[in-house]
């Protein structure tokens, strides 16, 4: 999957379409405007500027996403590992718990992740 970065206002921006969608380009406007305070032109640059990223499209006054924003946030938590923990899933989980303690229902769902993951590869 392609490499996708987003700055925060990119970000809230695709979480407005990916709420609304399929968007008339029209309502994208007016919610930008109550949102961010942006003019047409501001909202018509940042669909443009993700249009060409491959998220989102245009397609006839219609805003539709050509990802999915689970399928985003998943590349991104990839992505965070990958560079921040040398792509090790289990250092990051040590860090993490290391300053915040699980509780049981998390650790129940962790184990459930792992238990299915590894009937996967049998």
């Amino acid at each position: 999957m392609k490499k996708y970065r987003l700055t925060d206002m990119e970000a809230k921006f695709a979480d407005i379409i990916w709420v609304h969608e399929p968007i008339p380009s029209g309502k994208l406007v007016r919610l930008c405007e109550a949102e961010f305070n942006w003019k047409k032109s501001t909202t018509y640059t940042m669909l443009k500027r993700l249009e060409s990223k491959g998220i989102f499209k245009n397609n006839n006054g219609v805003v539709i996403s050509l990802i999915k924003k689970d399928d985003f946030y998943a590349e991104q938590s990839k992505l965070f590992v990958e560079e921040t923990f040398e792509g090790s899933l289990p250092k990051f989980i040590a860090a993490f718990t290391r300053s915040r303690k699980m509780s049981d229902k998390e650790i129940d769902e962790l184990q459930r992740l792992i238990d299915k993951h590894r009937e996967k590869e049998r």
